[in-house]
């Protein structure tokens, strides 16, 4: 990016971005829908594993007695996924094309490892669910349509695997799609696309089938590469959560004193006028430095450093947002809680530490208004007991306040972690109501 007089504007800061944008996906679906098969498929036909790798999930292939190359042994990694043959573990895989950047996330299908797929979905982009053909819509599509659902991801892809073994049948793919179509009205989710695949043959995943003509749509590649994204960022609220100051101490730097970060939302401008929160003191931004530079302008997702016209003491933590678009100041917290400690239970009137962006408090559990079943979304107001890979409602008081938006509105400012004061373990993830 430029560091001279002839700065850029906004719009071409974007377009740079979006020249090799990030896009991260995850995969979910029932057990042996295929997931790991599509994803070893989607980086091999896209040439993006080496030679040995391939040539190592071959010669395993063969030792399993096993027709052809099992593309799924390339993503799952523990020894006990590849003996049993299915994924327990996120697994996260990389590759680019020239078009973008990929980060994919296989997570686990089974209803005990529901953690696991909130914690390897709740960034992503992209939730691709899919479906055996054969099986049609179960109960596990439906627990994943719901978690892609709660955790806001922008965009749904239903591939509809395993056409092969339906003769690729138009007619299977369509009662598929009405069915899931049906259940997905009920749910938050606004960007739906279905594409019928077969990850072992490669049918749709880069290149197009062959045998399914009759389908106009595109393949997984060219949808991947190609969905809008740069709107999932949130544009119109600025957020700027403080995570280091940076005071260099040197003759080259003698009193810069920069505040470092990434943006969590908005533009920031040279010479706006911001709100420094908890003080609420006021002033303007009199400068915006990165490592290639200095900026007239930065936008979520960058990560920058803030320079202000006054010396204002702020530190990690605090936040720099518009004086007439503030977040939600408060200590009291209601969230949907994804609860991930196998050994203890959510503690009511439990105390623990709550991160939220770059701040950390105290909180105390005041109350659980439901649990949530993933199956139904039934609210079970009796049994409120959340334990491992459970979903409820709770409310938290935390210890000083947070500077908070709905999830649905930022999912940075949106989220929190809950830690466990006594192991220090990561016990719980929740979206912000």
């Amino acid at each position: 990016m430029s560091t001279n007089n002839n700065q850029p504007t906004t719009q071409q800061f974007k377009g740079e971005y979006e020249d090799t944008e990030l896009l991260r996906f995850t995969t979910a679906g029932s057990v042996d829908d295929g997931k790991s098969t599509l994803i070893g498929r989607l980086l091999y036909d896209s040439k993006s594993i080496f030679e040995d790798q391939y040539d190592a999930v071959k010669s395993a292939s063969e030792r399993r007695g096993e027709d052809g190359v099992n593309f799924a042994l390339l993503t799952d990694g523990l020894k006990s996924e590849r003996e049993q043959g299915i994924t327990i573990d996120v697994a996260y895989r990389y590759f680019s094309t020239p078009k973008r950047k990929f980060i994919i996330a296989d997570t686990p299908g089974h209803i005990q490892y529901t953690r696991n797929m909130v914690t390897g979905a709740s960034t992503a982009n992209v939730a691709l669910i899919l479906i055996d053909a054969r099986n049609g819509v179960v109960e596990q599509t439906k627990r994943h349509a719901i978690i892609a659902s709660l955790l806001q991801i922008p965009h749904l892809l239903v591939c509809i695997n395993k056409m092969d073994l339906v003769d690729y049948d138009e007619d299977a793919y369509e009662r598929i799609k009405e069915d899931f179509e049906r259940f997905s009205s009920k749910l938050d989710v606004s960007d739906v696309n279905y594409i019928p695949i077969s990850a072992l043959k490669g049918d749709n995943v880069v290149t197009r089938s062959e045998s399914m003509t009759w389908f106009e749509g595109p393949t997984l590649i060219y949808y991947l590469e190609n969905v809008h994204i740069a709107s999932d960022h949130n544009f119109i609220d600025n957020r700027f959560p403080v995570q280091h100051v940076l005071r260099p101490y040197n003759d080259d730097f003698h009193d810069y004193r920069g505040y470092a970060g990434r943006i969590a939302g908005g533009i920031f401008k040279k010479g706006d006028d911001v709100l420094l929160l908890p003080t609420g003191f006021t002033s303007k931004i009199k400068k915006i430095d990165t490592f290639d530079g200095e900026l007239n302008e930065a936008f979520a997702p960058q990560s920058v450093s803030i320079l202000l016209e006054d010396d204002f003491d702020l530190s990690r933590g605090d936040m720099i947002v518009r004086p007439n678009n503030k977040p939600v100041v408060t200590q009291d917290i209601e969230v949907m809680l994804c609860w991930f400690d196998s050994e203890k239970p959510l503690q009511h009137r439990g105390k623990y530490t709550i991160l939220h962006t770059t701040n950390e408090a105290r909180c105390l559990v005041k109350d659980v208004r439901y649990k949530l079943d993933i199956n139904t979304l039934h609210r079970d107001q009796e049994d409120k007991e959340l334990k491992m890979n459970d979903i409820g409602r709770i409310v938290l008081r935390t210890t000083k306040p947070l500077y908070v938006d709905p999830y649905r509105k930022n999912r940075i400012t949106g989220s929190i972690i809950l830690i466990d004061e006594g192991t220090h373990n990561t016990v719980a993830a929740g979206m912000i109501i």
